[in-house]
Order: C-alpha cells, then structure tokens, then sequence
C-alpha cells in the first residue's frame, strides 16, 4: 500500500507566484505526491466584517480583517495555471482547493486528478453540491465536525455524483495540541463511512502523521513553508523543507514497514534460524547404548539439530552412538 502525501502549500507562497514554484520545487525533491495550494476571490471567501482567527491574529496582527489578509495572499487564476504547467514539468501532481463559486468553475477546468474539500466548507451545502456533480473524486477533511456532520456531508455528496469518496481526520486549531490529535478517531470513521481514512495534520513537528500512517491512514496532507519566520498566518505551524523531507522518508519507511499484516517468517531472517534457534545437545559424554535423559541432555545453540520441541520425543530412548560434551545430537 502507497502513502498518498500532499504537501499543503496553502497560502503560504504569501501572494507570490515566485514563491510558489520555489514551493513546488521544495515539495518535488522531498518526494512528496502533491503540492496543494488554495484558490479563492478574496471578496467571495469572507465578509468585510469577519475577524480573523485567533490562530490568525497572533500570527499576523489583528489591525487588519480577515479580508484585508486574504487579499495579499490571493493569487490570480492566470497564476495557477501557470502553477499546473510547472507542477507537470517538475514531476509533481497538482492540487488546489477552491472556497468559492467561481474558483470550483475555474478549477474544474484544470482537470485535477481529485478534490481537496477543506474542514471549513463541510457544512457548505452549495458548494458540496457543485463540487459533487463534477463527477470527480473528493478527499474530505473532517476538522471540528461531529460524526452526524460527516454523514451529511457524504450523503450530499453521494446524492450529487460525486465520485470516489475519502476521509481525512483532522483538528483544525494551528498548531493542535498534542492531546486533542485523537488519532484513533480515524478507526471510528473507516468503520462508521467504509471509506478510505487518512490524515491532514497541524501539530508541531512531524511524529504524529507519521504515527497516523502506523495506525493506519493512506493519505496524509501537511503544511510546509520555505521558512517558518516568513510572515503570514501559517508559516509558523508549517514545516520548513527539510522536515518535510524528513517526514516523507519516515512515512515511506514506515510504508515499507506494515506489510501485509500475516505472520510468518521473512526471507531476511530465514538465515538467522541456525545462529539464534538452539538444538538438544549432549550435556557431558555419551555412550552408545545410554538412555538419554534430563541428566545427559540440554539445550544450546546453534538450532541446526533437532528441535528442543521434541525434547519429550527424545528422553528414554537410546543413543545410537557415541557422543561428546555439545554435541549436537
């Protein structure tokens, strides 16, 4: 089974085309499967009057409105498509999450290989109605929802062609608290939807979607930034590249590591039967002709004679030859 990993580049290219094909580069050489970013018209996200959150705030000061940061981040949609053509060149798939009508119009005409629905817009019966009757598949996040939100949403979803559906796990707070994680909730939602679970990540560092894949979510998505000292609001929840590399190796390994979930022996370990296993061994000498007991006989290394599991097999019958002290018998 293959990770899927995305690379949530969000906003963090700070409104600027040059930042986010450096971005793409980044993600591209850390191995990552997608870059995703976020289209929007900032006049169509949010009202003048809505106030940042307080994530927001303490990032970026709380002079300016949610708008008024949004439209610095915003880019054109000339720009990505321009984002697309270089995300083909560099040998990375291409994302974007649209949060508006008109970017879901535009988007769809980028042919992505799927959506990326954020927490934010679970609730957006609307825009899961557009997004649905594309036809195309979706990954879900889940963050701040209740059980009966996400049946809802799949419902609306389902209802209006959707195609493929797939569920991230997710805590929506920047950066979330080690203790409101809830890793194991992806369990209740794989058996309550019977739909592929993943997990979109915003703690500090890279243990827990490394952890999340160990558990088992099949796709992650995290947010990575050049430099977390950049302004912005999510640089400083972010991971800068080299994490992002870090934890990309750590989740392939991990990858490698689930196997296939039967117990049995591997062909890398075969070798190691007669160095670890032991064997019945002569205890002292032996004569042709003695009864072999508990007095005459032990257990050593190396496991290359007969098993110590035939011990009982062995006791009271007669040794066939000589024998001297370890020997294998």
């Amino acid at each position: 089974m293959r990770i899927l990993i995305i690379a949530e580049a969000g906003v963090n290219h700070n409104g600027s085309l040059k930042l986010a094909k450096q971005m793409i580069d980044e993600a591209a050489k850390a191995g990552a499967d997608y870059i995703k970013f976020q289209t929007f018209k900032p006049e169509k996200l949010v009202s003048k009057y809505a106030q940042k959150a307080d994530y927001q705030k303490k990032t970026t000061g709380s002079q300016e409105s949610q708008l008024q940061m949004l439209e610095k981040l915003a880019l054109s949609y000339d720009d990505f498509v321009e984002l697309k053509r270089y995300c083909e060149q560099s040998g990375i798939g291409f994302l974007s999450t649209p949060f508006d009508e008109d970017s879901i119009r535009f988007l769809d005409c980028l042919n992505m290989d799927f959506w990326k629905i954020p927490s934010g817009e679970i609730t957006n019966y609307p825009y899961l109605v557009q997004i649905a009757q594309t036809g195309r598949d979706i990954v879900l996040s889940t963050g701040m929802c209740e059980m009966d939100e996400i049946a809802d949403a799949i419902k609306v979803l389902e209802e209006n062609g959707a195609g493929n559906i797939s569920l991230l796990h997710c805590n929506t707070q920047y950066p979330t608290p080690y203790e409101d994680v809830n890793l194991l909730a992806m369990k209740q939602m794989r058996t309550a939807f019977k739909k592929q679970v993943g997990y979109s990540d915003h703690t500090v560092g890279i243990e827990v979607p490394i952890a999340a894949v160990a558990l088992g979510a099949e796709i992650i998505e995290k947010h990575f930034t050049l430099d977390k000292n950049m302004e912005g609001p999510d640089h400083k929840a972010s991971l800068e590249p080299l994490e992002l590399s870090q934890m990309i190796c750590s989740i392939r390994h991990i990858e490698k590591s689930l196997g296939d979930g039967n117990k049995k022996r591997t062909a890398s370990e075969q070798h190691n039967i007669v160095a670890a296993r032991k064997s019945i061994v002569a205890k002292c000498a032996i004569s042709k002709g003695d009864i072999f007991t508990e007095a005459n006989l032990t257990v050593k290394r190396p496991g290359s004679g007969i098993s110590p599991m035939r011990w009982k097999e062995l006791i009271g019958t007669k040794a066939q030859r000589d024998y001297v002290e370890d020997e294998i018998i």
